[in-house]
């Protein structure tokens, strides 16, 4: 059985430029796709043994990423376990940003892969909008993501993944990609922040 096929699990994601004027362009106001992390962090979730350790909060949608070689090679399909050209670093994020930024091991496959940076989405950005609705807010704000480059060459960002927190329950915590969506070539600059305004309905 295909667990988000019989669950209808969908998600939309807009994505709005946001100038300091207060100006807003939207770019992007479509439909993204769920991928086979959603279904193993939904099954691990359900067969919880509640006498470990474990908490809700490793089983909810709590980060995220973005990257700069979307979309990856085999195309945009659900089993898919990564971003094609996720950042590789802190700093790429951008040290003085808003953003709280977590080096993780994610789950790749059947096992774990190389620790990558990942941007925590804060409680106060995550909303219930409908009885089995939940909008995460995504702030990429003017300090974040500025002036990349790989391999000397302007970077551009067209890729972004929502993942669940911990869904093995180990302790050093291992996200897995849940949703994914590509984009048009963004080059950010501090001249405007990315809101990434993400709805999953369950």
């Amino acid at each position: 059985m295909n667990f988000i096929e019989e669950k209808s699990i969908n998600g939309h994601l807009t994505i709005i430029k946001k100038y300091s004027s207060g100006k807003e362009e939207i770019l992007l106001d479509e439909n993204n796709i769920i991928v086979s992390g959603m279904g193993f962090a939904l099954s691990k979730f359900f067969s919880h043994n509640h006498a470990t350790n474990n908490t809700i909060l490793d089983y909810q949608i709590g980060k995220f990423q973005v990257g700069v070689s979307g979309p990856p090679a085999g195309g945009v399909v659900s089993s898919i376990f990564e971003l094609s050209g996720a950042l590789s670093s802190i700093s790429e994020y951008g040290l003085g940003s808003n953003l709280v930024i977590e080096s993780l091991q994610p789950i790749i496959g059947t096992g774990v892969g190389a620790a990558k940076p990942f941007a925590n989405i804060p409680h106060s950005k995550i909303t219930r909008v409908g009885d089995s609705s939940v909008r995460y807010t995504l702030v990429i704000d003017e300090e974040a993501c500025n002036n990349l480059t790989r391999d000397s060459s302007d970077a551009y960002l067209n890729e972004i993944g929502l993942f669940v927190n911990n869904p093995l329950g180990s302790a050093s915590e291992n996200p897995i990609l849940v949703a994914y969506k590509t984009f048009s070539n963004i080059y950010k600059t501090s001249d405007f922040s990315l809101i990434f305004r993400w709805t999953i309905n369950f």
